[in-house]
């Protein structure tokens, strides 16, 4: 395929090879193996871009031209070893309640929709830009590999999809499905997957691909040899469950408070001590990636909290971003928290508030946007005032701070009025050992991580030394490469090579429901 195109039926004209990653369920693998096949291609020579139709997360980013799309798209473009752009991820759904999401129209906020407002109208209506965008993708690359999303088997969605198999039969894309065994009933959730679809939409379902197996993979062979009897259809690849690949998460409403811990200390400290890291997990919480570079550093422990005794023994207490800042505060409050960090910054112990972290530390929020709370007190520890704008800001600024350089982005509808502080810090300030920033993704720059956690260890009282050769960008290149390597040694190469080429094979056989 390399440097080559294939015709495609998307848009016209030559077009790039393409393939459509779906999944049982929610979490089954699709970000990660989609990942994996972009850097797997991209080691072959293959110019290849990752695309996601429609993402439903709180963990975004934001693009050199300012548009805002999911995270773990930018961490397929990181895969595929080019800048992500709001091609990638056309339709990307922030949700704000149980029942009402934000939607961002290739890369800008466009408003507010009900889950049924959004199914039951909107989503029809933007299956043509969905298309637009995976053409001109296609257009400009050898080959896109596409994630789905959910599983492509939600049939009471179906006539309104634009991401799983509406996706696919609108862009003639051959589809293999992930299955997590580790869950358990992976063989009837391929099954049942198949059975659900309609004649049309099986005739794009090429096979599967097994996620998280532990064990020996013979005694896996009679189940996938039954399975193909029953469908017609081959398994792509048994993956091995993969140990700490540490890649950026997504997420749906809520974030799972035991699944999203990270206890483990990744080499010896340097210095004599540890430090431990408290994030409080707030409703909403939006960007919790922001902290996987502190997890990334030796002698650092992060753990995600939700109860005031679980700050005792932390040496730094952040709070995170989230898509609800009146809510969390009140979240705060109701459980304690919010008196607990109140107590710590008295006592001079540091307190970290990135986004709407830090527009809680602050003196008052004005919310006629997000909430339309009008206007709450806020913790009172930042001599900070909040207005929030319809407008939302999406920057990537850059500058300095505690004399190294930073780079991070901004998405926030908050607008901060600084009026004081010991010192400015990013675009926000600190207060003793209290720090605010509207910057995400600052602590990924290695200089300025190095010199605020050695800030964090004297206030503290901890003798703790940053690790001075910790480059949080080759560790992230590294899990990348983790993840074409399951791909190269584990999956069938060869026939997923022959699908994003050539498409689905003409004759697969019709599943019926009830069958056999």
């Amino acid at each position: 395929m390399n440097g080559q195109q294939v015709n495609g039926q998307v848009g016209g004209g030559p077009q790039g090879g393409g393939l459509l990653v779906a999944g049982t369920t929610s979490d089954a693998g699709k970000s990660v193996v989609t990942a994996g096949i972009c850097r797997w291609l991209v080691r072959q020579g293959v110019s290849v871009a990752p695309f996601k139709a429609q993402n439903m997360s709180l963990n975004s980013f934001v693009t050199r031209e300012g548009a805002e799309i999911g995270r773990a798209q930018a961490m397929q473009a990181a895969a595929a070893r080019i800048e992500p752009t709001a091609l990638m991820n056309p339709v990307l759904l922030k949700p704000g309640s149980d029942r009402s999401s934000q939607v961002v129209l290739l890369g800008k906020p466009v408003g507010e929709l009900s889950a049924r407002g959004y199914h039951q109208g909107r989503q029809e209506q933007l299956l043509g830009t969905v298309t637009d965008c995976l053409a001109e993708l296609r257009r400009t690359h050898d080959a896109v590999i596409c994630e789905g999303a959910g599983s492509p088997a939600e049939i009471n969605l179906r006539r309104t999809d634009i991401v799983n198999m509406g996706l696919a039969r609108a862009a003639r894309l051959p589809v293999v499905v992930v299955g997590d065994i580790d869950r358990g009933g992976v063989f009837a959730s391929f099954f049942g997957t198949t059975a659900l679809l309609s004649a049309e939409d099986q005739g794009l379902l090429a096979g599967y691909l097994v996620n998280k197996f532990r064990g020996d993979v013979t005694l896996l062979e009679p189940g996938l040899e039954m399975l193909r009897s029953l469908t017609g259809r081959q398994t792509f690849g048994v993956l091995p469950y993969a140990h700490g690949l540490g890649i950026d998460e997504e997420d749906g409403l809520n974030v799972s408070l035991r699944g999203a811990v990270r206890e483990s200390v990744v080499a010896p400290p340097a210095g004599e001590d540890i430090l431990r890291v408290a994030v409080c997990a707030v409703p909403l919480m939006s960007n919790f990636t922001d902290v996987d570079a502190l997890a990334a550093e030796p002698g650092v422990v992060v753990r995600f909290v939700d109860r005031p005794e679980e700050l005792a023994d932390a040496d730094l207490v952040v709070l995170p971003g989230t898509r609800g800042t009146v809510r969390a505060l009140e979240w705060l409050r109701a459980r304690g928290l919010a008196d607990a960090v109140a107590r710590r910054a008295a006592e001079g112990r540091p307190v970290l508030g990135i986004c709407g972290g830090f527009q809680m530390l602050g003196e008052r929020i004005e919310d006629e946007v997000e909430s339309r709370a009008g206007t709450v007190e806020g913790l009172g520890l930042l001599p900070v005032r909040v207005r929030f704008a319809v407008e939302k800001t999406l920057a990537r600024p850059s500058g300095t701070a505690l004399g190294e350089p930073v780079e991070g982005y901004e998405i926030h509808h908050g607008v901060a009025e600084v009026a004081g502080g010991d010192e400015e810090f990013l675009d926000g300030c600190r207060v003793g050992a209290v720090w605010g920033t509207h910057w995400h993704g600052s602590l990924e720059s290695d200089g300025f991580r190095r010199a605020f956690l050695r800030e964090v260890a004297r206030a503290a009282g901890r003798r703790f030394v940053p690790a001075p050769d910790t480059r949080f960008g080759a560790l992230r290149e590294e899990q990348l490469d983790r993840l074409g390597d399951l791909i190269e040694e584990h999956a069938d190469t060869d026939g997923l090579l022959r699908l994003i080429e050539k498409g689905v094979p003409e004759g697969l056989p019709f599943v019926p429901p009830g069958a056999p």
